[in-house]
């Protein structure tokens, strides 16, 4: 799991210092208690680290210190930084694991491994080298994340040639993996010069409508997010789905220091206090069974605090109801997959069970009954989704389910392994614009001109919330987050571009909602539609759009 830093027995260089932390020592979900386990181990390796680099030649003389084993040390700083980033959603501390990482590549710290014949080392290379991958994913560094990927295979064939073990066929997986990741995106943007253009889709300062004057909304704060991936044969990489990428970087700000610090890759002093960002704590779930994801969700009601929210982004595979119930209950109309692999009764898998029996690998819409006595906002992007519209609000706080559509048209159903249509709008409402007409590059200009349009509508969209007079008071509890402002106004945007949409007609391609968002005069109103007819026209695709007044679906 993601959450969970695997320290155990940790052991630094030589005799100058030593600390050993157990897994046992750890607790295994909370993430207030982390804090003092963190700053322990943090503090040990920046010593060692120091005393290094200031005493880097009595250790090569005296102690026969190698250059593999100093790089060590500092990836095991990147790691933590990585792992500060987990616990904390801080993404300053990105930065901090980049530097560590880039210098020990551009000092070749690791490149007397390979002279070695102990394999041992060089999984410690090649383990390096994919962490470096994940931290410049999550930076937005694809020119580098493809140099570094054609390393790692030059690595990893090297590594197979020259020991015969049993995890070649591991590593030849994580490449293909992360190959596949890379590829993943659906549009490139291109400047005159025809190089692709990086995007950043993180929170940017005034990316997001603001409240105006005279607008009541509610005060809550999104606290804390789980973000669960349990899609078949969805492209990953390290536990991280495509899915669950995009919504942890839409769940997060940018850090102010990025593209000064980031630029400056061979500095390596730790710092341990980078600029405060208020981003929502996330678990990060990927294939969880049902008793580890209800841990996580107790653990998440438990530690939220007063006026915040708790946030569930379910991207799973529907399960569906065995067969009709009589009397139609939170129970009986299926849920999301969870893992069935180690979710064990007695010893035994559990293979058979009576059509009256509910399906037990499933995250039913009742499981979520218990945490609705707190704010909660749940986001499910299935198969399956409409089993969560069935909810009952036993106990009056704000709840809000977002929930995608069940079926794709079939020139789309193709796409799925590379993320969902649903969740891309809520990540990048623009790329999942130009997804569903079919274009996978534009010139970064017209770009530019189609997020300034954009801007517009989701002013305009923000007003008709405010505003409405039937929209449930839900909504405007959770408006005054910025984070589940920008969220609502990119579904509604979705909303209202898949209903315009030619190939979207089947009564399961449209987005829904708990509790319903009026149709009429807002996911159906004209302006709105006027607004996506002009960007479609913007792009020159407006014949995939109807452009009259809909029916009601």
């Amino acid at each position: 799991m993601h959450v969970i830093i695997n320290l155990q027995s940790v052991s630094l260089l030589k005799p100058h210092l030593s600390l050993t932390i157990s897994s046992q020592d750890l607790p295994q979900y909370g993430h207030k208690q982390w804090q003092s386990y963190f700053g322990r181990t943090f503090d040990v390796y920046t010593k060692l680290w120091k005393f290094q680099q200031q005493h880097r030649q009595v250790l090569d003389n005296r102690y026969g210190l190698k250059r593999w084993q100093i790089g060590e040390v500092a990836s095991k700083i990147g790691q933590l930084y990585y792992h500060y980033y987990l616990r904390t959603s801080e993404t300053s501390y990105l930065n901090e694991a980049f530097s560590f990482y880039s210098a020990i590549r551009q000092r070749s710290y690791y490149h007397q491994v390979n002279k070695e014949d102990r394999p041992e080392l060089v999984v410690k290379k090649l383990r390096y080298y994919a962490r470096f991958i994940v931290v410049c994913l999550l930076l937005n560094k694809m020119d580098l994340v493809k140099v570094l990927v054609k390393e790692l295979s030059e690595e990893i064939e090297d590594y197979t040639q020259r020991f015969n073990t049993e995890d070649q066929l591991e590593w030849n997986l994580v490449l293909q993996e992360v190959a596949a990741f890379v590829e993943a995106d659906p549009l490139m943007i291109l400047n005159d010069d025809n190089a692709v253009v990086v995007i950043s889709n993180r929170l940017q300062e005034g990316g997001v409508p603001p409240l105006e004057q005279g607008m009541v909304v509610g005060q809550l704060t999104l606290a804390d997010a789980l973000i669960v991936g349990n899609c078949n044969n969805q492209v990953k990489f390290s536990e991280l789905t495509i899915d669950m990428f995009r919504m942890l970087q839409a769940l997060e700000r940018e850090p102010v220091n990025l593209a000064t610090q980031s630029s400056k890759p061979g500095t390596l002093e730790p710092n341990e206090k980078p600029a405060k960002r208020e981003n929502p704590h996330k678990y990060l779930l990927y294939k969880p069974t049902f008793s580890q994801l209800y841990t996580f969700l107790s653990a998440s009601f438990k530690e939220l605090p007063a006026n915040s929210v708790l946030l569930v982004y379910l991207s799973a595979t529907g399960v569906f109801p065995a067969g009709r119930s009589e009397c139609e209950g939170p129970y009986d109309f299926g849920g999301v997959l969870t893992n069935t692999n180690r979710d064990v009764v007695n010893g035994e898998m559990v293979q058979k069970r009576n059509q009256a029996q509910k399906e037990m690998h499933c995250l039913h819409p009742g499981d979520l009954f218990p945490f609705t006595r707190k704010p909660l906002f749940i986001i499910v992007d299935s198969s399956n989704s409409t089993a969560y519209k069935n909810f009952s609000n036993l106990f009056g706080q704000p709840l809000v389910c977002l929930l995608s559509p069940t079926v794709y048209p079939k020139s789309m159903q193709d796409q799925c392994q590379r993320g969902s249509l649903f969740t891309l709008f809520l990540y990048n409402p623009l790329m999942g614009f130009l997804s569903v007409c079919g274009l996978s590059s534009m010139r970064y200009g017209l770009w530019e001109k189609a997020q300034e349009l954009l801007r517009k509508v989701f002013h305009d969209i923000s007003q008709m919330i405010t505003s409405s007079r039937v929209v449930d008071q839900a909504y405007l509890q959770f408006y005054g987050d910025e984070f589940l402002r920008l969220l609502m106004i990119r579904f509604v945007f979705c909303c209202t571009t898949l209903r315009l949409h030619k190939h979207f007609r089947e009564a399961g391609s449209f987005p829904e909602s708990y509790p319903p968002l009026p149709k009429q005069e807002m996911v159906e109103s004209s302006l709105l539609q006027k607004h996506v007819l002009e960007l479609a026209a913007m792009l020159d695709v407006q014949n995939l759009f109807s452009d009259g007044m809909l029916d009601n679906y």
